[in-house]
């Protein structure tokens, strides 16, 4: 059997994932293919549609992924904001593949449970920094801190990501973040 090639993953998925994570990193999300990623975890070319069905599944169980892990983030800057915020870029930053993924929802099966469980979880931990650092009243002012909270942090790190922000900012992600988060306390 000379020429064949053999190969053997403990778990294809996670491998899958994995590879599709390095894919990302370099040539996006738009661009990534099944065949490309088959290729990278050496087997089949039929082997991420067997665990995804499609581009769209192997993107939604990243989303999915991402969540969680931003979630655990979030959770970890227990119930203080700024340091929630500075998490948020952290994650960002840290897991740029998930991030670019995460929120391009016609990228993804958008009814999927596991996504909107992992969805749900990122956002409890979210209002839950944000409830404790900026309580109010309403249920409604709740919301509206969380979405400002959540577009300030975000659209940091997309600045930051696409190299937007000028450089007086410094080299260091988090501490810039914290920089500029920090005026919202001010």
């Amino acid at each position: 059997m000379t020429g064949t090639r053999t190969y053997h993953h403990g778990n294809l998925r996670q491998a899958l994932l994995a590879a599709a994570l390095v894919a990302i990193e370099e040539v996006g999300p738009a661009s990534l293919s099944l065949r490309d990623l088959a290729r990278r975890a050496g087997v089949s070319h039929a082997a991420p549609a067997h665990h995804f069905g499609d581009k769209a599944g192997l993107l939604t169980a990243l989303a999915a992924q991402g969540f969680d892990l931003l979630a655990q983030a979030l959770a970890e800057a227990r119930d203080d904001l700024l340091d929630a915020g500075v998490a948020y870029v952290d994650f960002a930053v840290g897991h740029r593949a998930h991030f670019e993924v995460m929120f391009r929802p016609e990228l993804q099966r958008t009814d999927d449970a596991e996504l909107v469980t992992a969805q749900g979880r990122a956002r409890a931990a979210l209002r839950a920094g944000v409830a404790a650092s900026l309580a109010s009243g309403e249920p409604a002012d709740s919301d509206r801190n969380s979405l400002a909270a959540w577009s300030i942090a975000h659209g940091f790190a997309t600045l930051w990501l696409a190299g937007a922000l000028p450089d007086r900012v410094g080299d260091d992600p988090r501490e810039a973040a914290r920089a500029v988060l920090r005026r919202l306390f001010a």
